[in-house]
């Protein structure tokens, strides 16, 4: 279900969460997930997946339980990946987060961009995308940090 769900364009919901959640929050947070949620699914299972299958084994011959094996081989090897899998699609959050709100919003920088365009303001519009760049920029940025500091082993 995800591997079909992932290949409709999330933008194109826009209008029905409009029509059935309104203009307030509760549209763009349901476009966010359905544009991310089912990426994020199928590529954190791929980390889990990649784990090998050695690191599983040895632990379970040591003596480990399963609870062990969740928490401190499989969660600690794909951590990294996991983590790097959510930084890339924060940007995919960020771009239909804007256009969430260049279609239906009454604050925000995507409304802000829509009102520069009537008015033909371009010099606002290239500010807002600037801000919007540099706000995404800080974001991929925290993911980084996030990483460097969670996940030493793997940096």
């Amino acid at each position: 279900l995800s591997g079909f769900l992932r290949y409709m364009p999330a933008a194109a919901f826009t209008p029905l969460l409009i029509i059935y959640l309104g203009i307030d929050e509760a549209p763009k947070i349901a476009l966010i997930a359905i544009g991310t949620v089912f990426f994020n699914m199928l590529m954190v299972m791929d980390a889990v997946k990649f784990v090998p299958q050695e690191l599983i084994e040895t632990t379970l011959t040591l003596g480990g339980s399963r609870r062990q094996v969740v928490t401190q081989v499989i969660t600690r090897y794909s951590l990294p990946s996991i983590i790097d899998t959510l930084r890339i699609n924060m940007a995919t959050s960020w771009n239909l987060l804007v256009v969430a709100e260049l279609l239906a919003a009454e604050v925000g920088l995507g409304k802000r961009i829509q009102l520069a365009q009537r008015f033909f303001r371009t010099e606002q519009i290239f500010a807002d995308l600037l801000v919007l760049g540099l706000i995404g920029f800080a974001i991929d940025l925290a993911f980084r940090l996030l990483l460097r500091l969670t996940c030493r082993w793997a940096v």
